[in-house]
């Protein structure tokens, strides 16, 4: 397992309004903090639920995690030889799924900033047959060249991101004229099921983080992290800003998530 770290290319000094509250600080969940502690925190999170990540996710989305995952592959159109990028993989769904279709001949690696995580993904790729690189690095300073992918996606990664704007741009630089970003994210539910949305995040959800994960917390930070992610018309507007084109958004489960894409025309 590789683990990068490449020099930032930006000026830190720089803001977003959809990131950061005030110079220096940015939310984590419902809190300001700042900048350089939101990183340590969900750190923490992730280190915490790593090893009960996937049986979460079967419980909290009743098992619809999956279909949204099919989804994003189907978009995403992976071919023979394609060079693909799974950024904040995780345990692995989507980097499997993309080895398959990327095939010996193409090159998928899955990336994510936690080692904790990335380890239960490198072993269920192997344990699944699949043979990929696997390394630790910061999509905010991704430790690849220019126009290199074929493919970029990040899975319920993006919200947890200090600079989601600097996380883009990385994106996109990395990826090929004619290549595709895919970021499937939780997202603003449709308005007559926000109540029970919100009843069920706020209450159902560390329920379950505490009796399966024992890890309240970390699932109380999930429910408020959602609420401060973009809305989808937000989003699609900071993929524009990144360089890309083409951008659309598909709602999945009313809402609930939602994947967008775009494309980088060079």
């Amino acid at each position: 397992m590789l683990n990068f770290n490449r020099p930032a290319m930006h000026n830190s000094s720089s803001s977003s309004p959809s990131n950061d509250t005030a110079a220096g600080t940015t939310h984590f969940g419902y809190q300001t903090v700042a900048e350089a502690e939101k990183a340590a925190r969900v750190a923490k999170v992730f280190h915490s639920v790593a090893s009960r990540y996937d049986v979460m996710n079967d419980l909290m989305s009743v098992g619809m995690h999956r279909l949204w995952k099919t989804f994003t592959v189907a978009r995403a159109d992976v071919r023979p030889g394609m060079k693909v990028l799974d950024i904040a993989g995780g345990t692995g769904d989507l980097a499997k799924a993309f080895a398959r279709r990327a095939g010996s001949s193409g090159q998928v690696w899955l990336t994510d900033i936690n080692d904790s995580m990335l380890r239960v993904g490198r072993d269920r790729l192997i344990d699944a047959g699949v043979l990929a690189p696997v390394a630790v690095c910061d999509a905010e300073k991704l430790p690849f060249p220019d126009g290199y992918f074929d493919r970029v996606s990040v899975a319920f990664g993006l919200r947890n991101m200090t600079h989601k704007d600097r996380a883009l741009s990385e994106m996109r630089r990395v990826l090929k004229p004619g290549g595709k970003l895919l970021v499937l994210e939780f997202s603003k539910v449709a308005k007559p099921l926000s109540p029970a949305y919100d009843w069920y995040s706020f209450n159902i959800l560390p329920w379950l983080g505490k009796r399966v994960a024992g890890d309240e917390e970390s699932y109380k930070y999930l429910a408020e992290s959602i609420r401060m992610h973009p809305d989808q018309e937000t989003l699609a507007g900071m993929l524009r800003d990144a360089g890309l084109s083409r951008v659309q958004y598909f709602n999945l489960s009313a809402g609930i998530v939602a994947l967008h894409e775009g494309v980088f025309l060079g």
